[in-house]
């Protein structure tokens, strides 16, 4: 071979070797990723009790019954309404005006879950074995017609009056006029109350000419549509229509019964029998609440 052609055979072999280890050698494709199974209901994640949302809290549920005095159920409505509308939604409670004795009885048989007086508990009703919780204390206003000249009555000439010993307003100071007694019926916790105060339910007793009326409401429109009649009735009943009369010069005011200078005055009573159920709990807590104190003190009773 001549010089000249192994040149050029070298050369050519040169070439390709270059182009050889110039060109990148190829790396093999990554495997195919093979898709993510698909969750079965098993394997899907299930959220912690943190992240659950806790159900709402109920409330308590159940009917309260409160039966007995017409004194007493102006306050305890009222303290009704609060408290279903603002602590206890869930509860409804029925308030029965029908006298003291039988809120007594209401809650000594079991008829009513709380009753209400607004007198002192009988010796025969202490033997029910009832438990006394006192709303409040409240007075009770000797009242007359608003045009009535007599401002002032001692508690001697209030006995005499409905015990039908003076009749005419002449005797205490007023006009001549036949005096007209208006009186609770029997069973009234009301009248009891004010019997006992007045010494009126031992020998000396209401005259039988009185006027009877059943309800703090019926003896307020009595007396507001007779001039010259003569009544009693809880103060929270007392309104322009009659005039509240002084007693041993004393005004039946809140504060003057706190200090005891009124001596016209009784508790407010409510009565239970055995264990209270959860509602009649949660009302008789809610009466230490400061709302149930303004309610109970804006109908004009004082708290103990």
């Amino acid at each position: 071979m001549s010089k000249k052609y192994t040149v050029l055979l070298a050369l050519l072999l040169v070439a390709v070797l270059a182009f050889a280890c110039g060109k990148p050698a190829e790396t093999p494709a990554p495997p195919a990723q093979e898709p993510a199974p698909a969750e079965t209901p098993a394997q899907a994640e299930t959220p912690t009790p943190a992240e659950t949302p806790a159900p709402a809290e109920e409330g308590i549920k159940g009917k309260i019954v409160v039966v007995g005095s017409t004194s007493v159920s102006p306050t305890i409505e009222k303290l009704a309404a609060d408290f279903m509308a603002n602590v206890e939604p869930g509860v409804d409670i029925e308030v029965q005006s029908v006298g003291s004795s039988a809120g007594v009885k209401a809650a000594e048989d079991g008829t009513g879950n709380i009753g209400m007086s607004s007198r002192e508990l009988k010796e025969e009703e202490k033997g029910f074995g009832l438990d006394e919780y006192v709303l409040g204390f409240d007075g009770i206003a000797v009242i007359a017609h608003p045009t009535n000249e007599v401002k002032d009555l001692t508690s001697e000439q209030i006995q005499k009056i409905f015990a039908g010993e003076i009749t005419n307003w002449s005797e205490v100071g007023g006009k001549d006029a036949a005096i007209i007694v208006v009186s609770r019926e029997e069973g009234s916790g009301t009248r009891g109350a004010f019997e006992e105060l007045m010494k009126l339910d031992k020998d000396v007793l209401v005259t039988d000419d009185a006027v009877i009326a059943e309800g703090n409401g019926a003896v307020k429109a009595q007396v507001a549509s007779k001039e010259d009649s003569i009544g009693y009735l809880s103060l929270s009943y007392l309104d322009e229509s009659v005039q509240e009369l002084k007693v041993d010069g004393v005004e039946g005011t809140p504060e003057n019964i706190k200090n005891g200078s009124y001596k016209v005055s009784r508790p407010f009573l409510l009565l239970t029998k055995g264990d209270k159920d959860e509602a009649v709990a949660a009302f008789y807590e809610y009466f230490k609440t400061d709302a149930a104190k303004k309610i109970i003190e804006d109908q004009h009773l004082i708290l103990q």
